[in-house]
């Protein structure tokens, strides 16, 4: 008899965090999927890239390099030595292109962005506008970027675009110091 006590004291210890873990993943794929607001991601490509909950309390960076999908773009931000930079700003927005969006690109124009720190320090601050965009900001919107030149927004309810080409695929994921909208597009500066 004690040893079936014993048995079912531990199978319920056992499924009791296995059943609030179950939950704590159910709350978040809920909340992934939702339409925009202040406060909830949004967008067709949220629950992929459920990777981790809590970015909020991480740097950019450290918060994108949560996340797989973002990896080439962490790697480049690297590269053109921007990890302090962006690390150092506050309330700003980054329009994060997801590595499929980096393979888009040709090997030529990639290699030649790489080769040169300059040019790839300009193709990154294009992504990032120096204030934090909420969602109702984007559907007829003008932001200037680091780099120093603007992109727009588009579009309604969880559909939206960037320069009237890139999809936003997730947006809204918070990170300690910035917003992050994630999109299937490398974004070009104007020449």
């Amino acid at each position: 008899m004690r040893i079936r006590t014993a048995n079912a004291a531990a199978a319920a210890l056992v499924a009791v965090p296995l059943a609030l873990v179950g939950t704590a993943s159910q709350s978040h794929a809920q909340d992934a999927t939702p339409g925009p607001s202040a406060t909830g991601t949004f967008g067709p490509g949220c629950e992929a890239l459920a990777q981790k909950v809590g970015t909020a309390k991480d740097k950019v960076l450290e918060a994108a390099a949560a996340y797989p999908q973002l990896s080439h773009l962490v790697s480049a931000a690297v590269r053109a030595q921007l990890d302090g930079t962006l690390d150092g700003k506050s309330g700003i927005t980054v329009f994060a292109p997801d590595d499929q969006a980096f393979q888009a690109v040709t090997v030529a124009q990639f290699a030649s962005v790489l080769a040169d720190q300059g040019q790839l320090r300009k193709l990154l601050t294009y992504h990032v506008v120096d204030r934090q965009i909420t969602p109702d900001e984007l559907s007829h919107g003008s932001f200037r970027t680091v780099e120093g030149s603007k992109l727009t927004t588009s579009g309604s309810g969880t559909d939206f675009k960037v320069n009237g080409k890139a999809n936003i695929v997730c947006g809204n994921i918070k990170a300690a110091n910035a917003t992050i909208y994630v999109v299937d597009a490398v974004l070009q500066p104007p020449s």
